[in-house]
């Protein structure tokens, strides 16, 4: 396997998964849906990508290669999701209290 796919493996094997949260996550709540949501949507979903690819890549590259080849993949894969996750969840409740504002 090429290095290039085996350092982004992870995001190939999580687009549907993640296209699946991220329409959870634009289409609830249904309304109010202004602009600036929109754009604060946008921008959450690109931040919780862009979080996921650089921490698979931080933990590609600092993984204990002493526990076998696997354990990059493993170790990169499930800080990457966790920080996905971590950045949605924050997006999520940053946007309630901000729709409750308004």
């Amino acid at each position: 396997m090429s290095s290039g796919i085996q350092l982004n493996l992870a995001l190939i094997l999580f687009l549907p998964w993640f296209a699946i949260l991220g329409t959870l996550y634009w289409l609830v709540p249904r309304t109010p849906r202004p602009a600036a949501r929109k754009t604060l949507d946008v921008v959450a979903l690109l931040a919780a990508v862009l979080a996921f690819v650089a921490s698979v890549h931080w933990a590609y590259r600092h993984a204990d290669p002493a526990y076998g080849s696997m354990w990059k993949q493993v170790l990169a894969t499930a800080v990457g999701y966790a920080v996905f996750l971590a950045v949605l969840a924050v997006a999520f409740f940053l946007r309630r209290a901000w729709l409750r504002r308004h």
